[in-house]
């Protein structure tokens, strides 16, 4: 049996075990499965890896950067990215690829107007945020980092303090895991009302359907989407 599977911690649910199994039966690769591997560490996945029959990996939070050290080589948006979500097994290499960047770019393409002219505000700095940064460069969306740590970009006081950061990012991408379930209430801490028609919310959450930050969004008029069609186009590229 050949053994693809998903590696990250904690794994409550798993969007790519049903999808990848359901692509085994459609393709009729009966001699495929799917697992999910929740490692409390990443020193962990050098034990994991021993197994002969994986033949690939997806990666999720929080190991998107940290098993980037484990793996020989780095596909050419890995490496500009800083993470991975794909490693391809290949003659016992370990090769790591992105398609977030690939998922996001096409699900924001249909979110946001051809001829879209303003800054950006990507909340969060992990491996998501990452393939994020990754896209904006692509499209020339000029964007401001938004976290808790101070030193690693713009905070959310910041925002409250000085409502022209605001007034001037119409594209707010949340890539924190904030909101997800089972805690459904949380959003990240923006100055909601600041929001109108002329803003675009897009969550990289998509579990539930419909986050708290896209209700606060929708409260005020803007234009929102979560982060299924990411999660799906993702998906496609990284079984390619």
């Amino acid at each position: 049996m050949k053994i693809l599977g998903l590696i990250g911690y904690p794994l409550t649910h798993s969007f790519s075990q049903k999808y990848f199994t359901e692509k085994y039966e459609k393709e009729g690769l009966t001699d495929y499965s799917y697992e999910l591997f929740s490692l409390k560490s990443i020193e962990e996945f050098t034990d994991l890896v021993k197994n002969q029959d994986i033949k690939g990996l997806n990666v999720t939070i929080p190991y998107k950067e940290q098993v980037i050290p484990y793996l020989n080589s780095l596909d050419q948006s890995a490496s500009i990215i800083g993470a991975v979500n794909v490693i391809k097994f290949v003659n016992g290499e370990k090769i790591g690829f992105n398609s977030d960047c690939f998922g996001f770019k096409i699900s924001l393409q249909r979110l946001i107007p051809e001829n879209f002219k303003s800054n950006a505000l990507i909340l969060g700095t992990g491996g998501a945020s990452k393939a994020v940064q990754f896209t904006l460069d692509e499209l020339k969306i000029p964007y401001h980092l938004v976290s808790r740590k101070p030193e690693k970009g713009l905070t959310y006081e910041d925002l409250k303090d000085d409502p022209t950061i605001m007034k001037e990012s119409h594209l707010i991408i949340n890539t924190t895991p904030l909101g997800t379930v089972p805690n459904v209430y949380e959003k990240p801490d923006l100055p909601y009302q600041l929001l109108s028609s002329a803003y675009y919310l897009h969550d990289l959450v998509y579990n539930p359907s419909e986050t708290a930050f896209m209700k606060a969004g929708l409260q005020q008029g803007a234009k929102v989407k979560n982060g299924y069609e990411m999660l799906v186009e993702q998906a496609n590229k990284a079984w390619e």
